[in-house]
């Protein structure tokens, strides 16, 4: 049996191992969770920031359906950021989460400031949940962090049918 610092430690790196998944793609030539494997040589990325990368400003903008990629990437990295406000700093609101779908049409400055702030995001939420692989296991944590990743999948599954609409 694990003492509780060892089953937090285990539990916050296992959920952050799926979100880094879903966000950065597979480790080159590692089996993968959920995602189709990146090859050796690092191609065949099928995660969340790769996938913004591959679209165009023009790409991203193009409405399909009556949405964008650009408004599904803006708010999903405004979901991490709220996770982090909510479990680091207390805050409990309210969110925007209709304007959290903005900007959904973007130029090239702004396209490369979405998948920054996405990157930034979930660079935060990492070390944020870095912090709790010491302690004991936190349900609210890690149902924060569980969710974190449901919200990431599904995001990049609908970013990855949307694609399929501009491309």
């Amino acid at each position: 049996m694990t003492n509780p610092s060892e089953s937090a430690s285990n539990a916050v790196s296992g959920i952050l191992g799926i979100l880094r998944e879903a966000v950065l793609g597979g480790q080159p030539g590692q089996g993968t969770a959920f995602l189709d494997g990146t090859k050796a040589d690092g191609s065949g990325n099928h995660g969340l920031l790769a996938t913004l990368d591959a679209l165009s400003a023009a790409q991203a903008s193009q409405d399909v359906l009556g949405s964008t990629v650009a408004a599904h990437a803006a708010h999903t990295a405004y979901h991490l950021e709220v996770i982090v406000r909510w479990e680091r700093d207390g805050d409990r609101g309210p969110f925007d989460w209709k304007g959290s779908f903005e900007p959904t049409h973007v130029d090239d400055p702004a396209w490369a400031a979405v998948r920054a702030r996405l990157r930034a995001a979930y660079e935060d939420l990492v070390a944020f949940a870095r912090t709790w692989e010491g302690r004991p296991v936190d349900g609210d944590v890690t149902e924060g962090l569980s969710g974190a990743v449901a919200h990431v999948a599904y995001h990049l599954g609908a970013i990855r049918q949307l694609v399929k609409g501009v491309q």
